[in-house]
């Protein structure tokens, strides 16, 4: 899953927040350096993404992208569930997303001294074009894929999945609403699951 999708399966708490969003970032050794609630989010978004690399359906909706996209087709599909989740936020959320990502970016901001470099690098971009909030548009899907493919080493197209997107939306949509309940409910009692074995905090 893509950014939106783990701020929001951190479901409201801070520190296992900061862990699931910087996990991607967190290699081998350093994993040493985080205990608690941080070290949990980590974990937690690990089986978050082991859950939806092996999930049938996930793999159904990238069967439309591996043809022209092959590898590149995992990233393509985070980033589109993020779009769907973010254009259906009211369907999740009370909370408006402007205000959910406002929020997110305070608490990572506090959080940053902790976090890897790279994720402070990356992190600057991320609140600076507002990534959070505009992944639910089509435009901004387009800008953060176009910005994936420039920083890829090969020719990966991925510049190119909106159009399969528009061409394929209701298919890849119904694919996105009956994963990401099966994945809410997989990531609550995951969630439950860590805290009783690392503690709650």
């Amino acid at each position: 899953m893509n950014f939106l999708a783990h701020a929001y399966l951190s479901f409201g708490q801070e520190e296992i927040l900061v862990g699931n969003m910087a996990a991607d970032f967190v290699k081998g050794k350093e994993m040493q350096r985080y205990h608690g609630a941080v070290k949990i989010g980590i974990l937690l978004h690990r089986e978050i993404d082991s859950f939806t690399d092996s999930h049938p359906l996930v793999r159904a909706g990238q069967s439309y992208l591996r043809p022209r996209f092959r590898h590149y087709s995992t990233v393509i599909t985070d980033i589109f569930f993020d779009y769907f989740l973010g254009k259906n936020w009211g369907r999740y959320s009370t909370i408006p997303l402007e205000s959910f990502v406002a929020h997110t970016y305070e608490i990572l901001d506090r959080h940053l001294d902790q976090l890897p470099t790279r994720f402070g690098e990356m992190f600057y971009w991320m609140k600076s074009q507002n990534w959070l909030y505009h992944y639910r548009t089509i435009d901004g899907m387009r800008k953060s894929l176009s910005g994936l493919s420039r920083r890829t080493t090969f020719d990966s197209k991925m510049d190119e999945a909106p159009e399969v997107l528009l061409e394929k939306e209701a298919e890849f949509e119904v694919i996105f609403f009956a994963f990401f309940q099966e994945l809410e409910t997989f990531t609550r009692q995951k969630l439950l699951e860590l805290q009783q074995i690392h503690g709650h905090y």
